[in-house]
């Protein structure tokens, strides 16, 4: 089957069906017919699957000026979206990006003839196109009104930044397994391999890698060395700072990147429990400890009703990995900005003070808690926690020193691309 038209595909079950991007690839990458597309073929799809997320407002404007009226058949809707990225941003020579293009809607012939209209037009009247795109901030930002006003609220000064940020691809991560390997000894093995890697000099187990690699060609990945995870994302363990004998709890833990880490970092606990409200989920941190060779108690259970699976034996040490509107990880899941909705922020604000109300009975006294997020915006966050701390007396901000992220009233943000991290933000608080 054409590349065009599976990525076409894959994009139309995010547009039409609001499936995620990443289960709406793996279910057409994964199914039997999916055995014939060459890998050089699937990392094209994928480009081009990201590359429209990334770009779906700025293609939408664009579109909507080279036809006359909406188109009604979605699958071909996401067809010329698919021909306008790559004569906008990819490599591709434009007679081959048309004729491919057009060249997927063979069954279609009134689709072939709109195609080759539409994606003609657009290269004759490009940099009328772009000047027009550049002069609307939806599509010179290509994020939601919605969105925008939002960063811009929260961060003036650095909204720009992180629109930018957000259209960029995010680099691959790794996650040093120090109980196995140094960092240092483990860049010495990439470096066997011609891989070339960087050390994060305030993260001591985290290497951004220049190039992204196949995992799986990753010196001792199957063997559980390292991990994939953001820098952002490891800074947990060091902040909880668990110590031997202790008794941790991380909540909301799928897919089990935080709760290996902390137990990488500390193998001397009496015990990790993790905690997620989603069994299938579950399944992948039981997948992810075990590649590790890691062993902890995993729950099934919904965190904002500990009653239901808690023991009565408090917690030393507390992770909330809130859910939240993952504002901080667009470049990782661009169809976040398809698929989130103003709207969902109550709901999101309203579960995540649940979590916190609930969980704090389940910490002891002198001990730490722990409350992160994989977003940038206030309400999420700061806001969060001050209204915590306010209604729980026995509630005591720790301060967090660190030469990353920005101090805020309560905790540390990191800022979408610092450092060439994610988007974060973490607060620590301690028990009287």
């Amino acid at each position: 089957m054409n590349s065009r038209l599976i990525a076409a595909k894959v994009l139309n079950k995010v547009f039409q069906n609001g499936q995620s991007l990443t289960a709406a690839l793996d279910d057409v990458l994964s199914n039997n017919s999916a055995e014939t597309i060459e890998s050089k073929d699937k990392a094209f799809i994928q480009a081009l699957c990201y590359g429209v997320c990334r770009q779906s407002y700025r293609l939408e404007l664009i579109l909507n000026e080279l036809l006359d009226k909406p188109l009604k058949d979605l699958e071909v809707k996401a067809l010329v979206l698919v021909g306008l990225y790559q004569l906008e941003f990819m490599r591709v020579k434009p007679h081959a990006a048309v004729s491919e293009t057009v060249q997927a809607a063979r069954k279609k012939p009134w689709a072939k003839a709109l195609l080759n209209a539409v994606l003609r037009n657009y290269l004759r009247k490009q940099d009328e196109l772009t000047q027009k795109a550049n002069s609307v901030q939806v599509a010179a930002t290509s994020h939601p009104d919605w969105l925008i006003k939002r960063v811009e609220q929260d961060w003036p000064q650095h909204a720009p930044d992180i629109f930018m940020e957000n259209n960029l691809q995010a680099p691959l991560v790794l996650r040093v397994n120090q109980a196995k390997v140094s960092r240092a000894d483990y860049l010495t093995q990439l470096e066997e391999q011609g891989i070339i890697a960087a050390a994060v000099n305030f993260c001591p187990s985290a290497i951004v890698i220049e190039k992204p690699v196949q995992v799986e060609s990753l010196p001792g990945f199957s063997s559980g060395l390292v991990s994939v995870q953001d820098t952002a994302a490891q800074l947990a363990a060091g902040l909880l700072d668990v110590q031997p004998g202790q008794r941790v709890l991380d909540v909301c833990a799928a897919p089990g990147g935080k709760a290996a880490h902390i137990l990488e970092f500390q193998p001397g606990l009496k015990e990790l429990v993790a905690v997620d409200i989603d069994a299938s989920r579950m399944q992948r941190v039981r997948q992810n400890l075990d590649r590790l060779s890691l062993s902890a108690g995993l729950l099934v259970g919904d965190a904002s009703q500990p009653a239901n699976w808690w023991d009565g034996q408090q917690f030393e040490r507390i992770l909330i990995d809130a859910p939240c509107s993952a504002i901080g990880v667009i470049r990782r899941h661009p169809d976040i900005k398809i698929l989130r909705r103003d709207e969902d922020f109550q709901p999101l604000i309203a579960l995540q003070k649940k979590i916190l109300q609930a969980i704090w009975p389940l910490l002891a006294p002198g001990g730490a808690l722990l409350y992160a997020t994989c977003s940038i915006l206030k309400q999420e966050n700061e806001c969060q926690i001050a209204a915590f701390i306010e209604s729980h007396p026995d509630a005591v901000n720790l301060p967090i020193n660190a030469d990353w992220g920005l101090s805020v009233s309560y905790g540390r943000q990191i800022i979408t691309g610092e450092s060439s991290m994610d988007g974060f933000y973490y607060a620590l608080l301690g028990k009287c």
